[in-house]
């Protein structure tokens, strides 16, 4: 039986969720309650929208630091702290298998954690009490190859292990810090619409829906919504990993958008 959890977030905006910024209030109540909801992991796996490499990287260290990749917010939000170990022998399996795969990779010994690890996990496992290693996105952005990364992975879904892709379903930076339109509200919408059918149609068979979200582009409004995909491309890690239709979907108002989370249990 599998043990691990898969879970797809919308991060929000920087160090916001943390904040307590009012256009971050669901969120953040969603990632605290998720936290609350799940089985305590034995360690998390994260892959973050904000780490790309030209091989897959990942994180190594015993006593991971964090980066504060993010910038033009108060001073406080640079001395966040997110004490979490890491698990090196967990990161040696990642490898092991991704290059089984015939996906290449290294171990990452310097980078620390992202705002997209740790941001939504203070919320999440606020006691930093979880091992935490971070798997890096590619910089191809190439779909298929994302949903190569999970596939590559399942066999670690025999441990309680949680993986998390930390994106955002809708990523357009221009439209989040403009007057939303009623236009505009309709091309985020119908993607979110079109992403949650994808994702939890159990109509679909899995090769319909691999060649669906490898061809995300074809989506309503899909360019608008990820003028770079480097958001959406955690989904398809996930969906890589769990190979079938999500079980629940959630979607939240932030920054003004509607941005949509999705959970494969580990029970089925």
């Amino acid at each position: 039986m599998k043990q691990s959890d898969i879970v797809f977030l919308s991060h929000g905006g920087g160090p916001l969720p943390l904040l307590g910024d009012p256009d971050h209030e669901a969120l953040a109540q969603y990632l605290t309650t998720l936290g609350q909801s799940l089985k305590r992991p034995d360690a998390i796996v994260v892959f973050s929208a904000h780490w790309e490499s030209q091989d897959v990287r990942i994180t190594a260290q015993s006593s991971p630091e964090l980066l504060y990749d993010y910038s033009g917010f108060p001073a406080e939000t640079y001395q966040i702290q997110y004490p979490s170990s890491g698990a090196p022998d967990l990161a040696k399996q990642v490898s092991a298998e991704l290059s089984k795969a015939g996906i290449a990779n290294q171990l990452e010994h310097e980078r620390g954690f992202d705002h997209g690890v740790f941001v939504p996990l203070k919320l999440m496992f606020p006691q930093a009490d979880v091992p935490v290693i971070q798997v890096s996105l590619l910089h191809s952005l190439d779909a298929a190859k994302h949903i190569a990364i999970g596939k590559a992975l399942q066999p670690l879904l025999e441990q309680n292990l949680l993986f998390i892709g930390s994106g955002f379903s809708f990523h357009n930076m221009r439209a989040f810090f403009s007057s939303l339109s009623h236009q505009d509200e309709e091309k985020n919408l119908a993607f979110e619409d079109w992403l949650k059918d994808v994702c939890t149609d159990e109509s679909l068979n899995e090769s319909q829906r691999e060649s669906i979200l490898a061809n995300w582009q074809d989506a309503p409004y899909a360019r608008f919504c990820h003028p770079r995909e480097e958001h959406l491309l955690p989904l398809h890690v996930c969906y890589g990993l769990a190979g079938r239709a999500a079980d629940s979907h959630e979607s939240v108002k932030v920054l003004g958008k509607q941005a949509g989370m999705f959970h494969w249990l580990s029970s089925r």
